[in-house]
């Protein structure tokens, strides 16, 4: 059954919010998304927590680019937010760019590792591509302490945050600071929540256009069957090389975002735990759609504390003496119950909900 009212013209078909209740619901999201900030204590965990999933957000979409529409499994995506990280870290505190600069410029950077990556990749799919993409996030953690590469970054590097060029530390720590914008007093991590969003939906919009483009689908054809897509037209070289330069781009600006929110990374930070919890996002979501990817993340951010606070308390599970590693099971658990019950995630369970109510009373 159809999940959407039937349209008579390519024009209706590509809105993206085609009729009155997707209005609505934009809306209401709206209003509590603004809302949200104002409503949590500012200073708080449940903050930390809304801004981690915005961060989440970009990052799931990223690899959704990459893995839902073009069907390349990749188990190296903390590399790529490691690389935004850094040269976010790196690039502020050595030349003092403000983060508007540095944002796309690590995403650049993530791009041009990531196109180099895609080469090697372009006669490798499956288990062999994830092995390939593994091997890709052991080698940038270690050229990322290498003394002579990276200054030694093994230790805490700092994010220093500027508005302007030519800023001193002074000021770039001002940020930090609660200020006051006519009756509104903002603090560090609800400035953060603002200039997330507004990043988070750009990046979003951005994915929804890109999946209905034709390099879109043309991405989703080599999915598919890339021998159909190219008896077809469709250059799957190109297709697989543009999934990895826009995956990558994206994934350098989550990184970005990470190493803002937090202030101090490390390497340590960027292992192939946060990769495993970047696939659980776009599983549990769903695969192949840009909402799914925002469900998965959203779902992800929140189930990770209670997944720390049960794993302890798992007959097995507790006997793994690493807390993060306990995580990681856990959501590998979780994965493994999507793709047996609801393949399609989060989002297979709303367009179940959806078929329903269209079709009520009747069963069909």
């Amino acid at each position: 059954m159809p999940t959407r009212s039937l349209v008579t013209s390519y024009r209706d078909d590509l809105k993206i919010f085609p009729d009155m209740w997707h209005k609505v619901g934009l809306l209401v999201g709206v209003a509590v998304i603004l809302y949200l900030p104002f409503y949590l204590d500012p200073e708080g965990s449940w903050m930390r927590t809304a801004n981690l999933s915005l961060v989440y957000i970009v990052g799931s979409v990223s690899l959704m680019v990459l893995t839902g529409f073009a069907g390349q499994i990749s188990l190296g995506h903390a590399g790529f937010i490691a690389i935004g990280a850094f040269t976010m870290g790196l690039m502020g505190e050595r030349y003092g760019l403000p983060f508007w600069i540095l944002m796309p410029l690590a995403g650049l950077i993530a791009a041009v590792v990531g196109v180099a990556i895609g080469f090697f990749a372009l006669r490798l799919k499956g288990l062999h591509l994830a092995i390939v993409t593994v091997g890709l996030l052991y080698l940038v953690r270690h050229v990322l302490v290498l003394p002579s590469m990276a200054g030694g970054l093994s230790t805490a590097q700092k994010v220093p945050i500027y508005l302007f060029p030519g800023e001193t530390a002074k000021s770039a720590a001002e940020i930090k600071v609660p200020m006051d914008y006519g009756p509104i007093t903002l603090f560090f991590e609800q400035k953060m929540y603002f200039i997330f969003l507004a990043i988070t939906i750009v990046v979003c919009y951005w994915a929804k256009n890109l999946a209905r483009s034709n390099a879109g689908r043309a991405m989703m054809a080599v999915r598919d069957h890339d021998l159909a897509a190219a008896t077809l037209g469709v250059n799957p070289a190109k297709a697989k090389l543009q999934a990895f330069a826009i995956s990558s781009f994206l994934a350098g600006i989550a990184g970005a975002m990470y190493g803002m929110l937090f202030g101090n990374i490390s390497v340590d930070n960027f292992h192939l735990d946060m990769s495993v919890h970047y696939i659980a996002m776009i599983v549990i979501g769903g695969i192949g759609s840009v909402m799914g990817a925002i469900c998965g993340a959203i779902a992800v951010t929140v189930l990770s504390p209670l997944m720390r606070f049960i794993g302890p308390k798992l007959p097995l599970i507790s006997r793994i003496e690493s807390v993060s590693l306990q995580e990681s099971v856990l959501f590998s658990i979780l994965v493994i119950g999507f793709l047996i019950i609801e393949p399609l995630g989060i989002f297979g369970i709303w367009l179940r909900i959806k078929r329903y109510f269209m079709a009520w009373p009747f069963r069909y």
